[in-house]
């Protein structure tokens, strides 16, 4: 980092690093913005952001992926206006923290990211919190505020309405476990992972373009779901309130669409659960069960998967050694996370990618995923 940032910005003095890591989630797919529950685990792929103090009252940001540098009057974030691009995720934290009373001081930043951006491993969170670790230059923050000012960037500033995990795990990760997060409490518990479990995502290098609007989509059917069952029980405020039973009751009144996407986020946050109780007993046939299940259940009725993902889903469960496999992320592409021995994962890497190659002919990117610990100074 010393060497890159000397390179761009001519000095390295007072340089600071900071860091936060990506994530993958194992299970619960979009039952955080229903307030629901999520089982994900902070990786090793991480974004660095290297600053110092500028001299000339600039802020400036250099992006080593996109091979940009962008220019900035420190003293105007509390009015920061989007661009509509890369920039919209740290200047966004820098607002944030300007309206929390921070001032955003000239400095030199240098983003560095192992964290591949679209991969549906949360490159935009790892920028996020490691924005404002670097803005804060060392300044006190409770770490869930801090997760919380990251996610009203990317709400309120970039524009898309996210829940809490991925801001929240790249902020409380730690080695050797998955961190089950409650979302409504914002309270975790951390599940150390089985010995013998192995999870390796693979990224299908694509995504397709109505990820976006789709996401906006489901959030909005989601709250359909949760008003209408709310006038047959009005204690429900929002999906993650809803039995099983209650959704039975439920489902006959539901326009169809809807009752699919309430279905989803029911039946998810049971199998985060059960997850847990798997994991714990080392039960590692009903771990690679429940990731299945719920695969099925992105694909059929949150309707957020596609060929390329399902294709990755179905070959994993053609190699000896797995237990199960399941999209990871928003959907639409990204990637899937499989679940297997430690003695089948080169097998699997190999076999997986010529496969895939075979029949998109396009190469995936392949990850070990390490649980890893939260952002911090490095």
């Amino acid at each position: 980092m010393k060497d890159a940032f000397r390179k761009q910005y001519g000095s390295a003095e007072g340089l600071r690093v900071f860091r936060a890591p990506g994530r993958v989630n194992i299970i619960g797919e979009h039952t955080d913005y229903n307030l629901g529950f999520v089982m994900p685990m902070a990786l090793d792929l991480a974004t660095f952001i290297g600053t110092a103090p500028s001299g000339d009252g600039k802020l400036r940001i250099y992006s080593e992926v996109h091979d940009e540098v962008r220019e900035f009057d420190p003293a105007g974030m509390r009015h920061a206006q989007r661009h509509g691009d890369w920039t919209d995720y740290p200047i966004g934290v820098a607002h944030e923290l300007a309206l929390a009373g921070f001032t955003i001081a000239p400095a030199n930043l240098l983003i560095h990211s192992t964290v591949p951006e679209g991969s549906g491993l949360s490159s935009s969170a790892a920028l996020e919190v490691s924005s404002a670790l670097a803005f804060l230059a060392g300044r006190d923050m409770a770490s869930l505020e801090l997760a919380r000012l990251c996610q009203r960037a990317e709400r309120d500033f970039v524009g898309m309405p996210c829940g809490i995990m991925d801001q929240y795990v790249s902020v409380f990760g730690r080695e050797h476990a998955a961190v089950e997060i409650d979302c409504r409490s914002l309270t975790h518990r951390y599940a150390n992972l089985p010995d013998g479990a192995v999870f390796i995502a693979v990224n299908t290098m694509v995504k397709h373009a109505l990820g976006a609007s789709a996401y906006r989509d489901r959030v909005r059917e989601c709250a359909a779901a949760a008003q209408a069952i709310r006038e047959r029980f009005p204690d429900v405020e929002s999906l993650r309130d809803v039995s099983p039973e209650q959704f039975r009751q439920s489902e006959p009144k539901l326009p169809p669409v809807v009752a699919r996407r309430a279905r989803h986020v029911v039946t998810e946050d049971e199998r985060v659960e059960r997850f847990v109780e798997a994991s714990a007993a080392v039960d590692l046939p009903a771990m690679g069960r429940l990731m299945r299940e719920s695969h099925w259940s992105l694909r059929d009725d949150y309707e957020v998967s596609c060929a390329e993902l399902d294709f990755l889903v179905d070959r994993a469960m053609k190699i000896e050694g797995v237990y199960g496999s399941r999209m990871t992320g928003g959907g639409f592409g990204g990637c899937t996370v499989t679940l297997l021995r430690p003695d089948a994962a080169e097998r699997f890497k190999g076999e997986i990618a010529q496969a895939y190659q075979q029949r998109f002919q396009i190469t995936p990117r392949i990850y070990d995923c390490r649980p890893s610990a939260g952002a911090g100074e490095v």
